[in-house]
């Protein structure tokens, strides 16, 4: 059995059909919208109760740097807190471990009568010194916050200007030979570079990229301050002076001359040559003076004369006339 639709109730269908997902789609949409709507709201809501319920910090500078005996500020700014009286604590960070710099509301330690605290919880160092260099904690715990506890860390460089360098300049080199000149200071901080300087000009570390210094021989190492001259030259003599430098300044020891000489062969020649005559004529007259007797160490004088032995019966008394022995007989018989 066929069911037949006449053609305006079968048009009529088709219209039907057609508008009826027209309705559903745009209710879809508009739910799917509604749930996105609630969540973002709910991730909020979500993040603002957190943020009202947790102590959170900030700062202004992780790597702050001064001079020597100047200020430095070390920002702790709390972004958000819900705990009225936080406990605000300060510690320094070495090799050796941490320690408190201010605890219980009371600056402390290395920075006792050189720090104060700027509300909330920033650490201002009024005269800073070079044992200062280190990484510094802040930490704030607030008891009535969802998170009760955070910290930051800062790393504090104080730069210390060089002190006059000890320099070392040979006073005379003779040409062609090597010398070395050397530089060093130790109190600087950063550790400090080193320049030479010729007659007041820089010497540069590659003797080719300067007319000056291009023929000279040498090897320069601003690490280590040391100048070496691999063959010295009759022009590389001069005043010489060192700079020690870094960011916080430069300091430079007094100039020193060095001079250089040529080496005069023919005269160490002549010179060796008359020493050699010299020991030859020592020679001659000495062996001259033993065959004439001069160097005799023994004469016959009448305080040396042997005494002949005794014969058996036979005195011998020395007289003064004669002034050798004579005998007297005596006979037995």
């Amino acid at each position: 059995m066929s069911l037949s639709l006449s053609p305006s109730a079968s048009k009529r269908f088709r219209s039907v059909a057609h508008v009826q997902p027209s309705h559903t789609e745009p209710r879809i949409d508009s739910k799917m919208a509604k749930t996105r709507l609630v969540c973002l709201l709910t991730l909020l809501a979500s993040h603002c109760w957190f943020n009202v319920l947790a102590v959170v910090l900030k700062t202004d500078n992780a790597s702050p740097w001064t001079d020597e005996f100047d200020k430095i500020e070390l920002s702790c700014l709390i972004e958000s807190i819900s705990t009225a009286a936080p406990r605000i604590e300060w510690k320094k960070i070495t090799d050796e471990g941490p320690s408190y710099v201010y605890f219980d509301k009371k600056i402390s330690g290395d920075l006792e009568n050189r720090a104060v605290i700027r509300e909330p919880a920033t650490l201002l160092i009024t005269n800073a010194t070079r044992s200062d260099t280190a990484r510094y904690r802040c930490e704030v715990t607030a008891a009535d916050d969802q998170k009760s506890f955070d910290e930051i860390v800062i790393d504090l460089v104080v730069r210390v200007k060089p002190v006059v360098p000890k320099c070392s300049v040979p006073k005379s080199v003779p040409v062609g030979k090597s010398a070395e000149l050397s530089c060093l200071e130790e109190e600087g901080f950063p550790k400090s570079q080193y320049l030479w300087f010729k007659n007041r000009e820089e010497i540069p570390d590659d003797p080719k990229t300067s007319f000056k210094f291009f023929n000279s021989s040498y090897t320069l190492n601003a690490e280590t301050g040391t100048l070496k001259f691999i063959a010295v030259r009759k022009e590389d003599a001069g005043d010489y002076y060192c700079r020690a430098k870094n960011d916080a300044g430069y300091a430079e020891c007094p100039a020193q001359k060095m001079e250089v000489y040529d080496i005069d062969v023919v005269g160490i020649v002549l010179g060796v040559l008359v020493v050699i005559v010299v020991l030859v004529c020592i020679t001659v007259g000495i062996c001259c003076a033993y065959k004439r007797g001069f160097f005799s160490s023994q004469k016959q004088t009448g305080n040396n004369y042997k005494v002949p032995a005794k014969g058996d019966g036979v005195d011998y008394v020395r007289t003064e006339d004669e002034g050798d022995f004579r005998h007297k007989s005596s006979f037995v018989i």
